[in-house]
């Protein structure tokens, strides 16, 4: 009699390198079936959305490759992740379904429902660690209670033991000998076709497991000396890049850490590295946050901030989305978003305090906009950034913390490359009067072929009042709690 089958449940985990469900359903010894369930019911607001979608094609393709080539089918099924994977167990005979953890609100509570229906049909559930670095629940703080504060989290979280060493790739897998039915995975239709607005993620981008680690090896080479600084330059290629790899689990969070510290060789870790762990602490941090706050996507975490008294002007809304604001670094940034799926991190905070504190539009707004249009979509870091920037989150920067979008230009965009390549219409502009063109001379802006109103947008409001207006929003709900 052979062996029980064992389920392999991919969720955001599409790697084969330090990947521990995996290993320890392949260390049973009995034959593993690696699956992916594509659920756009269970997830509710939070399904998968379009830009992350394309990304999902091209990474599960990858999977597929790599699967097989370590002797493994990957079986795609669409439908509720708990009645496709009570289906499977039911086809194959399987005694347990491995799979790494997620945190979201919405699956947390599907964990605890899929546990009752496997045992009902015969089969375990047995969760791993595999998307960050530490467990929710393992760090707490001297009362016991969960973070609010990203400073002692990351003392807390740097100060303890190393994450677990990331774990080899398997070099085989010994698939059962009948397969259950498997969807093709291009009938999901998951790319763009009428229109196919994908050509610039095609340009930018390389899903899957091979191109996180191209990605870590050049971000080691080249960058993370001077991350420190070159971070909030977007005219500069200073960044890892890695946010989309690291939300799909192309690689672990415990990879980078180690391929960090090896880097620095045994000494301490220089500026930038400890700079950009700080950032993927950042992204632990919103884990936690999400975990133990379950409302965090969707209400204010400082409660007072429901009384804000947001505007939420559709067409205001419009141009912001479209980079039609009036505000070059703005309008930049948002294409950047449109064109690639991704925006640089110093402009995700610019693009988002202009939506909030010049437009009154609520962050919520923004959270579903960088939903839709992300290939790093992630609720727990979009909910807790935009509610850091709101003002209104754990941790937050204070309300009264407005960015000016004129001096965040000059300052983080010196030379106008960035504007220039997201914003054609200004490049013969001057770098004086490229992020201020309404005060540019008529004859300035006539050499430069900029025509206010017509090729680019006036202002769509003015920043003095803005501020001014955002202020007072701001004063009504501190006079009101």
């Amino acid at each position: 009699m052979s062996d029980p089958v064992q389920l392999v449940w991919f969720r955001q985990d599409l790697r084969l390198t330090d990947h521990r469900a995996l290993r320890a359903a392949i260390a049973t010894g009995a034959p593993v079936l690696p699956v992916y369930i594509l659920d756009d019911e269970t997830p509710g607001p939070w399904a998968i959305a379009s830009a992350s979608r394309w990304w999902l094609h091209h990474s599960l393709t990858e999977l597929t490759r790599a699967l097989a080539g370590i002797g493994a089918p990957l079986v795609f099924r669409r439908g509720t992740f708990s009645a496709e994977l009570v289906k499977l167990v039911k086809e194959t005979g399987a005694t347990a379904v491995f799979c790494s953890r997620s945190y979201e609100p919405w699956a947390v509570a599907l964990e605890n429902d899929l546990k009752a229906k496997l045992t009902k049909a015969g089969a375990e559930l047995k969760r791993y660690p595999g998307t960050l670095l530490r467990e929710p629940e393992d760090l707490r703080t001297k009362t016991g209670g969960p973070f609010k504060v990203y400073t002692p989290f990351w003392n807390a979280l740097s100060g303890g033991d190393d994450p677990a060493k990331p774990q080899p790739a398997p070099t085989q897998i010994t698939p059962p000998a009948k397969l259950p039915k498997s969807d093709a995975l291009a009938s999901w239709k998951l790319l763009p076709t009428k229109p196919d607005w994908s050509g610039g993620m095609r340009e930018s981008w390389q899903p899957g497991e091979a191109g996180a680690e191209q990605r870590l090896e050049a971000f080691l080479d080249a960058i993370v000396s001077g991350y420190a600084d070159s971070r909030n330059r977007p005219d500069k290629v200073g960044t890892s890049r890695l946010s989309p790899h690291l939300h799909f689990g192309e690689i672990s969070p415990c990879r980078v850490w180690h391929a960090l510290m090896h880097h620095a060789r045994g000494n301490s870790l220089d500026k930038g590295a400890e700079t950009y762990l700080k950032e993927i602490v950042w992204r632990e941090f919103s884990y936690h946050l999400l975990f133990h706050f379950p409302d965090l996507p969707e209400k204010p975490f400082r409660p007072e901030f429901a009384a804000y008294p947001w505007k939420n002007q559709k067409a205001n809304l419009t141009a912001w989305q479209r980079g039609q604001t009036g505000y070059p670094i703005v309008d930049a940034g948002m294409r950047e978003l449109w064109h690639t799926g991704w925006m640089h991190n110093r402009v995700r905070m610019i693009v988002a305090s202009f939506l909030i504190k010049h437009l009154l539009i609520s962050w919520q707004q923004g959270q579903t906009w960088f939903w839709d249009t992300l290939v790093d979509a992630d609720l727990a870091n979009n909910a807790a950034s935009w509610q850091w920037v709101a003002g209104s989150g754990a941790d937050a920067a204070p309300y009264f913390r407005i960015f000016n979008p004129m001096k965040q230009g000059t300052t983080f965009d010196p030379k106008g490359e960035y504007v220039r390549r997201w914003v054609p219409e200004l490049a013969a502009l001057s770098d004086e009067d490229l992020n201020t063109p309404w005060e540019a001379a008529p004859a300035a802006l006539a050499k430069a072929g900029v025509v206010l109103g017509k090729n680019y947008p006036h202002p769509i409001v003015d920043h003095a009042e803005a501020r001014k207006a955002a202020l007072a929003g701001y004063a009504a709900v501190r006079d009101s709690h």
